[in-house]
């Protein structure tokens, strides 16, 4: 069991004055012994994903609340990467706490093949704000799984084994979404699926396509995609999954005209388009879901994190009436013991009610184009190292250069080591001024709870403002 930790209140960064541990009994911070006891458990028994196991030295966390976390020294660090872009409610959101204290309380869980209430008015509030026709919802564990299913469906349906996804993007870890996955954490797990064929989309600011415009991108990249259609055999083909607006792998918006036109050469050959919202979902770009900003309609969205800020995990399929319909009378070969976790729903649907009162949507919007994007537009103007901004809502990468004529990436790609030092020292400088950064290669990431206040966001970029000085150093 884990300690549950509730902060007292502060203000900017400042040292939080105590937590509440598993026991209910409360500690005054700084706590050397405690974080010493968490230390010492999670070095000898936690195996941590994605890292070299005796090369890390993970932060004990003590608490968190609204966009700080503390560590047991009581050093806050506004969280700009939402842990990992999906505590969208921030920490310690009352309403979620609340809702998934009264399930526990009266039905704690329940297997999926039964039907619950939290289950299915979660599951009709994601189909009223989702586009077009897409009314059903298979729930799944996360994203992984989530995409997993995606596929699963889109084979079954076209009776195609083969699945199109673009260079640069992560669809999870797991079988498929690992060879779906189109950054180096696929290599080491290669071969999985077979079936995965990647191919390259739009990037402007880097075109594979020596476009000048966006539109000669857009209009570029579509002719690439229906090239490799082509050669690949489009009969062959199940689906094309793409993340609407790709994240980790650096928050890519697609220029316009981009996804319509991926609908149009999906609709031409007959495959299933999948929109990947596992991290632009559930409001990050002040969307329901980041499709209805570009006004397209995929056959599936898959989504995760955001639903419930991650309080309990929980995922998901949206299927439209085409998809859903073939398994009317064909059994859908797959699922989860999880599924649609009444703990996890219970906390989707007061994220639903969390939105809707507090208009998170819209704050969303105003608060991207009102300060985030003229701010980060002044940073980057003040630095020679950032090459270009870009994002909407809250979700904005500043990506960084040593020469802002050749572009060449402040580290190399997939860098590590002394090579990655540069985007180090940034992100260190960051933590010290108490701020978490989310880097990622060459770039820094903008993604902080939606729940943040202005003061918060203001301050948070006044610390990325100052850390890019030692960007700007490598460049002398």
């Amino acid at each position: 069991m884990t300690d549950t930790l509730i902060p007292e209140a502060t203000t900017d960064a400042a040292p939080a004055a105590s937590y509440v541990d598993r026991r209910g009994t409360r500690h005054p911070l700084p706590d050397t012994a405690a974080e010493a006891r968490v230390r010492a458990d999670d070095r000898a028994h936690v195996f941590h994903s994605w890292s070299a196991q005796a090369l890390i030295d993970p932060v004990p966390v003590a608490a968190g609340e609204g966009s700080t976390f503390w560590d047991y020294q009581g050093n806050g660090y506004l969280d700009f990467s939402s842990q990992l872009v999906n505590l969208n409610l921030g920490h310690q959101h009352p309403d979620l706490v609340a809702a998934i204290q009264e399930q526990a309380g009266r039905l704690a869980t329940i297997q999926p093949a039964l039907a619950n209430d939290v289950r299915g008015e979660l599951a009709r509030r994601i189909a009223d704000v989702a586009p077009g026709d897409l009314d059903k919802v298979f729930f799944t564990n996360g994203g992984a799984d989530a995409n997993e299913h995606a596929v699963r469906m889109a084979r079954a349906v076209t009776g195609r084994r083969k699945v199109l996804s673009m260079y640069r993007s992560y669809h999870g870890g797991t079988a498929t979404a690992i060879s779906l996955t189109g950054d180096p954490r696929r290599w080491a797990n290669e071969p999985s699926d077979g079936g995965v064929v990647h191919f390259l989309g739009p990037y402007p600011y880097r075109s594979s396509f020596h476009a000048a415009t966006e539109a000669e991108e857009t209009e570029r990249a579509l002719a690439h995609l229906e090239q490799v259609i082509t050669l690949e055999g489009a009969n062959t083909i199940a689906a094309i999954i793409i993340e609407t607006v790709v994240g980790t792998n650096g928050v890519l918006v697609p220029p316009p005209g981009y996804l319509e036109g991926v609908r149009r050469i999906s609709d031409k050959f007959g495959i299933v388009y999948i929109a990947d919202e596992v991290m632009v979902g559930f409001g990050r770009v002040g969307e329901w879901f980041a499709v209805n900003h570009f006004g397209v309609t995929p056959d599936l969205i898959t989504f995760a994190k955001g639903v419930n800020s991650g309080y309990v995990p929980l995922g998901g399929v949206v299927i439209s009436q085409r998809i859903a319909s073939h398994f009317d009378t064909v059994s859908f070969q797959g699922g989860l013991t999880y599924s649609g976790h009444p703990l996890a729903c219970a906390a989707g649907v007061a994220t639903f009610e969390v939105f809707e009162r507090d208009g998170i949507l819209e704050r969303v919007r105003d608060l991207g184009t009102r300060v985030v994007e003229p701010r980060l537009r002044a940073i980057a103007e003040r630095h020679p190292s950032v090459g270009e901004v870009r994002g909407l809502g809250l979700f904005w990468a500043i990506e960084l250069v040593r020469d802002r004529e050749t572009r060449e990436p402040l580290v190399p790609f997939n860098a590590s080591g002394a090579d990655a030092a540069p985007m180090a020292r940034v992100a260190a400088a960051c933590k010290q001024a108490g701020l978490w950064p989310f880097i990622h290669f060459n770039r820094m990431h903008v993604a902080p709870p939606l729940v943040i206040t202005e003061e918060e966001l203001i301050r948070g970029l006044d610390i990325i403002d100052e850390a890019l000085d030692l960007a700007d150093a490598e460049l002398a």
